[in-house]
């Protein structure tokens, strides 16, 4: 474990404090949570950002996809719990 020192503006520290005791925790336990949790968002937005690029990259080497309005309609029948065939991916109109 190393050792990293955090600056925090006066009005910060005093709210961090009370939001750590509020929680339960230490000052140091609440700072520790707060930037594994950034970190963890992070790195699903970076996962998420992967995820888009590659399927957007499939999408221009086929040059289908789902038109907005005939998913919704599918996901709305769906939700609705209806059986419903899945919409066909077709050559985007230009």
């Amino acid at each position: 474990m190393s050792t990293t020192t955090i600056r925090l503006p006066e009005e910060l520290k005093i709210r961090v404090a009370a939001a750590a005791k509020r929680s339960g925790t230490t000052t140091h336990g609440f700072i520790l949570d707060a930037i594994a949790q950034k970190a963890a968002q992070e790195d699903r937005r970076a996962d998420f950002d992967a995820i888009a690029e590659d399927r957007y990259a499939g999408l221009s080497v086929s040059g289908q996809a789902i038109s907005w309005d005939e998913m919704r309609g599918y996901l709305e029948e769906r939700l609705a719990g209806n059986t419903v065939s899945r919409p066909v991916a077709r050559k985007l109109a230009r």
